[in-house]
């Protein structure tokens, strides 16, 4: 890892199996996310980054990426403190080494029906 900018570790960790969800050991939407995962027989690889070497700067480039354009995210206020935009950062899921969204495009997604047709596609499901 060294010599390494925190987003190819990223893109690197995310794109190392199926579904890839970077979480906080003690962050309860992180566990909503895994444990519906685990619900549809998932079995995710799981970076709890509060023991990751890394961590900060993994959940530092996760804030920008959920909060890029692009992403579903609204973007995090500038008057929000730099800790609760980097807690906001989890839970972030990959889906076939592509991010996802954080706990509210899953849910979503789980609700509209698109969620195992995504996880097919990525291998992580094959019923």
């Amino acid at each position: 890892m060294v010599g390494r900018s925190p987003y190819e570790r990223v893109a690197r960790m995310a794109s190392g199996n199926a579904v890839v969800v970077f979480s906080l050991s003690g962050c309860c939407m992180c566990h909503v996310v895994k444990r519906l995962l685990l619900g549809l027989g998932v079995g995710p690889t799981v970076y709890e980054l509060d023991q990751e070497r890394g961590g900060r700067e993994i959940q530092a480039v996760l804030a920008q990426l959920l909060s890029s354009p692009s992403s579903s995210s609204p973007s995090p206020s500038t008057t929000t403190s730099a800790a609760a935009q980097l807690n906001a950062a989890v839970p972030a899921v990959f889906v076939g080494g592509k991010l996802l969204g954080g706990v509210e495009k899953v849910m979503s997604c789980h609700i509209n029906g698109s969620l195992v047709p995504l996880l097919k596609q990525a291998g992580a499901l094959w019923l």
